[in-house]
């Protein structure tokens, strides 16, 4: 009995308790600029930038620390009357060309731009050097008489011929 009664109480406080959850964990809002024009800048340099921590997110919808402390950088530096381009060069100096989401062309991201056609290039080449190999090793099948005499008859659709014993 006391079992049951633990149990029903312990359901019974979940029940009402589980509506809360949601309310503990909830995190404080982000303060928006005291001007609006400075926030929308802010969303824009920082739709095009990388979180260091995500990696496949903008620094715009990364929830991570770094992204908000990287947000406050570039919210101050456009306060301080930075333009887009110095506010990027800054954070490419500090964190390099990987805090881009479009790095530009130049020797050390190569590999990064040209990198995946070269490799399908090179697949493609394999491919067409393994198949042509494969074609040169495949010897056709000799048939026997009686073999091929009983193909025709599959083919035309009539009874094959009773096979010699030899």
């Amino acid at each position: 009995m006391k079992a049951l009664r633990r149990t029903l109480t312990t359901c019974a406080t979940a029940l009402l308790l589980g509506p809360l959850a949601p309310v503990t964990h909830a995190g404080e809002a982000t303060p928006m600029a005291e001007n609006p024009v400075v926030e929308a800048r802010l969303i824009a340099i920082s739709e095009e930038l990388r979180c260091l921590v995500c990696q496949n997110e903008s620094l715009a919808g990364s929830r991570a620390e770094l992204a908000e402390d990287l947000r406050r950088e570039v919210r101050k530096l456009i306060q301080d009357g930075k333009t887009d381009p110095e506010i990027k060069d800054y954070l490419v100096a500090r964190y390099g060309d990987f805090v881009l989401y479009r790095p530009p062309v130049k020797p050390t991201t190569w590999l990064l731009w040209f990198g995946p056609f070269a490799l399908m290039g090179g697949a493609v080449i394999g491919l067409i050097l393994y198949l042509r190999r494969r074609a040169t090793r495949v010897e056709p099948s000799h048939l026997s008489a009686a073999d091929r005499a009983s193909a025709e008859a599959l083919l035309a659709d009539t009874p094959p011929r009773p096979k010699d014993p030899a």
